[in-house]
């Protein structure tokens, strides 16, 4: 096979220049168009996508696609049927993984076994009845090897009593204790702290993309939303692990 002269490498950038300029402009155009109606959009957010004609709008793991003329957008999965891969839940899981790892881990209330084979992350509410279940059987999912890196999501907000709660239960000197007494309905004292965390807690939450509590975030960026008991959630890492081994 010949290889292309400089000649004719330079007619064919020639050639593309046009077509290039016009789709830079189309998005261009489209990302003016979506961050004046969408407050929390930024033109960043806003890129190309695997189907000609679309362009796709990714805030966290919130994902929607819209067309290159600005006028529609739609949300829901974006599915490759001959790879059979769920493109969109893809892009959510990824984004998931990165929100997660990007949280220090001193702002988690962490529960460990001495020596852990898995860690998830868990949005919880302290009045959330299957947060309470999957609490009182902390012991048992160390048993299993699975740390248990909690963030306080109050699902009802910033007004509701959890959310108090929440902030008595950061603000205390036993992180742990606080909210395991929370979660048996006790009184948490509310002490003066930079309660702040509770806050970047929901709006991470809002990011991942949360419908309820509990919400279990494994490594990889997988949701599980709902409560799994002890053995089914490690059968559940253990096959994630023999799947990509």
């Amino acid at each position: 096979m010949k290889r292309a002269t400089t000649l004719q490498l330079s007619l064919l950038v020639a050639l593309l220049a046009p077509a290039i300029a016009a789709a830079d402009a189309k998005l261009e155009a489209v990302r003016e168009k979506v961050t004046a109606m969408f407050d929390i959009i930024e033109k960043e957010d806003i890129n190309g996508s695997p189907v000609d004609g679309w362009y796709t709008i990714q805030k966290g793991s919130v994902v929607a696609y819209i067309s290159d003329d600005g006028r529609y957008m739609m949300q829901g999965d974006l599915i490759d049927l001959d790879q059979n891969v769920n493109l969109s839940e893809e892009a959510r899981t990824d984004a998931r993984r990165d929100l997660i790892s990007s949280v220090d881990d001193a702002q988690f209330i962490t529960f460990s076994p001495a020596e852990p084979k898995y860690s998830v992350a868990i949005f919880t509410d302290v009045d959330c009845t299957y947060c309470r279940r999957l609490h009182q059987q902390i012991e048992d999912y160390m048993e299993q090897g699975i740390e248990v890196r909690y963030l306080l999501y109050p699902r009802n907000g910033p007004a509701s009593r959890a959310w108090s709660t929440s902030e008595a239960v950061w603000c205390s000197t036993d992180r742990q204790a606080a909210l395991t007494n929370a979660k048996l309905g006790q009184t948490v004292e509310a002490t003066k702290c930079d309660a702040s965390a509770v806050q970047a807690h929901y709006s991470l939450g809002q990011e991942v993309g949360l419908s309820g509590t509990p919400a279990i975030v494994l490594e990889d960026g997988e949701l599980i939303g709902g409560y799994l008991p002890p053995q089914a959630l490690r059968g559940r890492l253990d096959q994630k692990t023999t799947s990509a081994n």
